[in-house]
């Protein structure tokens, strides 16, 4: 997948510090070395980033998930696309594998903020002229920018890991709520197999009041669909719904492991048979060696997203 030569000179690839393994992976896949750049911190917490090399008139491509810590992240993101800008780099994309504060996309009550609009606000004001973003919360955070957006999917990835790994015939795919049906839909097609839904009430974020299953899982292997894990407090609920509902074993697929809180414990503790998600993430060392979580790479998708971007070609066709 190396980029042609007409397009490798003025092509920077550089690091956050919350995607290093992907990173090197992404350059691996472009055969492109990543860029100096030292990020360090002063003795009060300022971020203070310095570019080791030119990058005038180059095509720059920061690769940063504003994943835990989530400011830290999104400062570290924002200070390096302002040291570009300010070194007169030809084109900034922003390549956030997880796009933090997602969840935040509208107002569900009065007097709250809309934050995954400032966070767009904030990426387009230090100088960003391109994102380039897998799996969004809500695909209409799109549209809070006014500059070119691309939205890749993890799906490819995952969805071959289940072909290669688990029985078709025994399948079941589940959203674990009505806003993830469009997303669980997608994979039960990909697959070919049924779907089913679990009604799920909230109280408020991180905690759900009951569930409800739609759907016939008796006898069947059931895989929850969901964009992120977070305390995986809804997770262990379904899992409890489903085997309480006849189904054999349970698994998870996810694009985002956020796994915060007690995510670790809860996994650890549960029924499932595994827990698949991606490196847009990094596990931390705990759940990197729990044998019940799979991590798969997504470098390969967004290598060749970024060489399309640089070289012109369609990004779209990717999914096609």
């Amino acid at each position: 997948m190396t980029l042609p030569m007409s397009h490798e000179d003025n092509f920077k690839l550089l690091s956050g510090s919350a995607n290093v393994a992907l990173s090197k992976a992404i350059a691996d896949q472009l055969n492109v070395p990543l860029c100096h750049a030292e990020v360090r911190r002063f003795s009060d917490g300022e971020i203070f980033v310095e570019i080791q090399e030119s990058v005038r008139g180059a095509d720059t491509f920061i690769i940063q998930s504003t994943c835990h810590p989530v400011n830290d992240s999104l400062m570290e993101l924002l200070i390096m696309a302002d040291s570009l800008k300010r070194s007169s780099a030809a084109s900034i994309t922003a390549v956030i594998p997880y796009y933090g504060y997602g969840r935040q996309d509208r107002k569900v009550q009065p007097r709250v903020p809309i934050t995954a609009k400032l966070v767009a606000d904030l990426l387009t004001a230090a100088g960003i002229t391109r994102v380039i973003s897998m799996d969004l919360h809500a695909s209409q955070i799109q549209g809070f920018f006014n500059i070119p957006f691309d939205h890749l999917f993890a799906k490819p990835v995952l969805t071959h890991y289940l072909k290669q790994n688990y029985d078709a015939d025994k399948l079941i795919i589940v959203s674990p709520d009505a806003g993830g049906v469009e997303r669980a839909r997608a994979f039960a097609k990909r697959l070919d197999v049924p779907l089913a839904i679990i009604d799920k009430r909230r109280v408020k974020a991180n905690e759900v009041g009951g569930m409800n299953l739609i759907g016939e899982v008796r006898e069947r292997h059931a895989i929850i669909v969901d964009d992120m894990i977070d305390t995986a407090g809804t997770l262990i609920q379904a899992t409890k719904v489903l085997l309480d509902n006849g189904a054999e074993q349970v698994s998870a697929v996810c694009s985002h492991g956020v796994f915060s809180g007690t995510a670790y414990e809860r996994i650890r503790d549960s029924q499932l048979k595994e827990v698949i998600c991606t490196d847009t993430i990094p596990l931390s060392p705990a759940l990197a060696k729990l044998t019940k979580v799979k991590c798969l790479s997504v470098a390969p998708i967004l290598a060749e997203a970024m060489r399309r971007v640089q070289t012109r070609q369609s990004v779209s066709s990717l999914f096609d």
